[in-house]
């Protein structure tokens, strides 16, 4: 099967297993709720501004491909999508976890995919993470794979292979040339700076996190006196 998935095509399946595995209370997402969804600012890199007709135009693509499905519920005259991930590719739960954090915010370390799928999945550790990584690319038809690492970065990143690949494979030669040139322009990050920075954005993203089951818990309270 033909999976190669184009930039607008992720971020809908992606924002869709986001929100099952988030929300799903909310899920299946409405089109409005899907398109507000895939323009998300928070959780989101690159961020994207789709008009109602680009997500409905490439819903119609994902369909034909049993990316997705289109219902209507019993009752509703709403129509609602969900994904199809789970019938196309046998994933665990941790690998659903992180092909969906891939697909929502790129190539990713493994402290910042073990922070970002607090909410999804659980890891004891950055070795289950890269377990679960492995395995994925491990299969006949790869779905994940480790990056080159970029000039100036201590830390490989990973990515997923569902969606076009990204066009990050840097030659030792450019890798050589870029670090000389961010020497001899002073640019060159102390000593340490990398692990650092990585460090307070995982702490930032479990704060966010935290915060955000506290005001679904505090919502779903307040409902029971609505």
């Amino acid at each position: 099967m033909e999976y190669r998935l184009s930039p607008v095509e992720t971020r809908i399946v992606g924002a869709l297993l986001e929100k099952e595995l988030t929300t799903p209370e909310y899920y299946p997402l409405t089109l409005n709720a899907l398109v507000n969804a895939c323009n998300q600012k928070s959780n989101r890199d690159p961020v994207m501004s789709l008009s109602e007709n680009e997500v409905e135009n490439t819903l119609d693509k994902l369909r034909d491909r049993r990316f997705i499905w289109h219902m209507r519920l019993a009752g509703s005259r709403v129509s609602k999508y969900e994904h199809n991930l789970k019938s196309l590719f046998s994933f665990t739960d941790q690998q659903l976890a992180l092909i969906c954090v891939l697909m929502l915010r790129g190539p990713q370390t493994l402290g910042e995919l073990r922070v970002r799928t607090e909410r999804m999945a659980k890891f004891s550790s950055l070795e289950e993470v890269e377990a679960a990584l492995k395995d994925l690319a491990g299969r006949e038809d790869p779905l994940t794979a480790e990056l080159p690492r970029a000039p100036g970065q201590k830390e490989s990143r990973f990515t997923q292979l569902i969606s076009q690949p990204p066009l990050l494979d840097f030659t030792e030669e450019q890798n050589d040339s870029a670090m000389r040139s961010g020497a001899a322009a002073g640019t060159t990050a102390p000593a340490g700076l990398h692990d650092r920075v990585a460090f307070l954005e995982q702490e930032v993203e479990r704060l966010h996190a935290e915060l955000a089951q506290v005001r679904e818990e505090f919502a779903k309270f307040r409902r029971q006196f609505e």
